[in-house]
C-alpha cells in the first residue's frame, strides 16, 4: 500500500476544528512563487498548480523509468499547500486579493534530494515541452505554530483565524507572522468537486512565547 502522508502524519494534516499548538519539523517542498488574485480565471496562481503537479507526478512515477531514486518508496502525492501574504500589512486582507503574494507548495518525500529534484525538472521539461524553471526546491523549518481545521469558504477564514489567535493568546503565545514566517494553508478538498460549505483547509500561523 502506498505511503499516505495525510494518514501517517494526522497531527500535521488532520487537526480538529479547534485550535492546537504544534511544532512543525523541517520539510522539503516543490515550490512556485507568484502573486495576484487566485480566483481569477487565468491567474498566476492557477498556472502554478499545473506546474507543481507535473513535477510531483514526475517524481512519483520515476520508478517506472530507467531513473532510479535511492530510497524511493511508493506514496500518495501530499496535498497542495500555500504560504500567503500581502506587503505592508499584518495577516491578510481578503477584500484585496489582487495584492496577495504566495508560495504554492507540495511536500516532497525525504528521499528527494536537490539533485533528484533537478532531474525531475529536466524530465518534465523534456516530456511536456514546457518551461518548469519556476519550480523551486524549498527547505522550510516552520517551527512552533497554532493550527486549526477550517470548514467552509476561504472567505470565511477570518473567523477561524480569530479563534486561533485567541487560543494562542490564552496559552501565552502571540502570532509571529513576518517576512520569513507566513500564513499557511493546506488544502484537503478540491473546490472543483466539493461544495463550498464543506471545503476542508488546515490553517496554520507561526507563534512565539509572549515576552
Amino acid at each position: 500500500m502506498a505511503f499516505d502522508y495525510k494518514k501517517e502524519y494526522k497531527e500535521f494534516y488532520m487537526p480538529k476544528s479547534k485550535p492546537n499548538i504544534i511544532e512543525i519539523p523541517k520539510m522539503n517542498y516543490i515550490a512556485v512563487r507568484g502573486k495576484g488574485n487566485p480566483n481569477e480565471e487565468n491567474s498566476e496562481y492557477k498556472q502554478t498548480i499545473g506546474l507543481l503537479y507535473s513535477i510531483a507526478f514526475t517524481i512519483k512515477m520515476s520508478y517506472k523509468t530507467s531513473h532510479k531514486i535511492e530510497g524511493y518508496f511508493e506514496y500518495v502525492v501530499p496535498p497542495l499547500e500555500g504560504f500567503w501574504w500581502q506587503k505592508g500589512i499584518e495577516g491578510l486582507d481578503y477584500n484585496k486579493k489582487e495584492d496577495m503574494e504566495f508560495i504554492s507548495m507540495i511536500r516532497l518525500p525525504d528521499f528527494v534530494t536537490k539533485e533528484e529534484f533537478d532531474w525531475a525538472i529536466n524530465e518534465a521539461t523534456n516530456k511536456k515541452k514546457q518551461d518548469f524553471s519556476k519550480g523551486e526546491y524549498l527547505t522550510y523549518n516552520e517551527g512552533l505554530c497554532v493550527q486549526c481545521m477550517h470548514i467552509g469558504s476561504y472567505d470565511n477564514e477570518p473567523t477561524t483565524i480569530e479563534m486561533m489567535e485567541e487560543y494562542a493568546e490564552e496559552n501565552g503565545y502571540e502570532i509571529d507572522i513576518n517576512k520569513n514566517r507566513f500564513h499557511h494553508e493546506i488544502y484537503l478538498s478540491d473546490p472543483r468537486k466539493c461544495d463550498e460549505s464543506r471545503l476542508k483547509t488546515v490553517i496554520r500561523h507561526p507563534i512565539r512565547k509572549k515576552e
